[in-house]
């Protein structure tokens, strides 16, 4: 069976040109909870406000519930439903699903299919990523599922090293936005579309591909253009949770001398107190391993600035 041809055919209701990304979006959830938990099911009562949220989210602004894709795919033969009498999904009504305590997962075949053949989830994925959502939301919606695509697509993590694989924190990133109360660590940007959090996103310090843990004392609330700099080593973290910005970095514009040259010596926004700020070991690593060169020294008048 082509499953890829099946995943880039999945059955949507359309109307000019109106997207639905509903079932893309159940799956690619699904795909990353198979990829942590080969053997797990996803009951609905439990998982429906994080659906809620990738909706929300993801989704047009009209709305919608989780209860549709968790009914329709089924359909699509990727995806099967049970519930406390046994096999078949008792209908698309929020209420049904959670009183009959519904569950879903991938398709049995389709589960086989994988275990024979792992790095074809990755490439399932991949064909729901570029067929639905733009390439500059990728790596969110990624982590949203927590889903490691790389490690997908290479198809590496079987039996007992699968076991042993450490496994994404899917709240990670509503974490660190609470904790940093929906700004941006760096310059204060708090942009929202309706209920959602936009250009927002959780910057781990010491990376996740490097041991970086998914815990708050590891994270920044960051916008998308200070996180970028900040993966890039042209921002860091220094003593005293002071911004640093990089001697290397050249910006000549209004922009560049505001949204980045300007940065350099401000106190680090957040977190609201009670929450961890980034632990030193973190920040440490950082600085080794991702600041580029030497920090620039603060500009006469700008240190603390607002």
């Amino acid at each position: 069976m082509d499953w890829l041809d099946r995943v880039a055919r999945l059955r949507r209701w359309t109307n000019n040109g109106v997207r639905a990304p509903h079932k893309p979006l159940l799956l690619l959830y699904a795909l990353g909870s198979h990829q942590q938990d080969a053997d797990g099911e996803l009951r609905y009562s439990a998982v429906e406000e994080e659906l809620k949220r990738l909706l929300a989210e993801y989704g047009p602004s009209h709305p919608t519930t989780p209860a549709y894709p968790f009914h329709h795919l089924v359909s699509d033969g990727v995806w099967e439903v049970r519930t406390d009498q046994g096999a078949g999904s008792p209908g698309s009504g929020v209420g049904i699903l959670r009183s009959s305590g519904a569950t879903g997962r991938l398709a049995p075949a389709l589960r086989v299919a994988l275990a024979q053949e792992p790095a074809l989830l990755g490439r399932m994925a991949r064909v729901l990523l570029d067929a639905h959502f733009p390439t500059s939301l990728h790596a969110d919606l990624c982590e949203a599922v927590g889903l490691d695509l790389e490690q997908a697509e290479a198809g590496t993590v079987r039996g007992a090293e699968a076991a042993a694989r450490r496994q994404r924190n899917r709240r990670m990133r509503e974490l660190i936005l609470t904790a940093y109360e929906f700004q941006c660590a760096f310059c204060g940007y708090d942009g929202a579309l309706g209920a959602s959090a936009v250009g927002l996103e959780a910057a781990h310090v010491r990376w996740w591909s490097h041991d970086g843990p998914d815990e708050a004392d590891n994270g920044l609330c960051l916008c998308s253009l200070h996180h970028k700099l900040f993966d890039k080593g042209v921002l860091g973290l220094g003593e005293g949770h002071r911004i640093l910005v990089s001697e290397r970095f050249v910006g000549r514009s209004e922009a560049s001398r505001r949204q980045v040259l300007a940065l350099s010596g401000r106190p680090v926004i957040g977190p609201q107190p009670g929450r961890p700020p980034v632990a030193d070991r973190h920040r440490e690593w950082h600085a080794r391993q991702v600041f580029h060169g030497a920090p620039r020294q603060p500009a006469e008048g700008l240190v603390g600035a607002g």
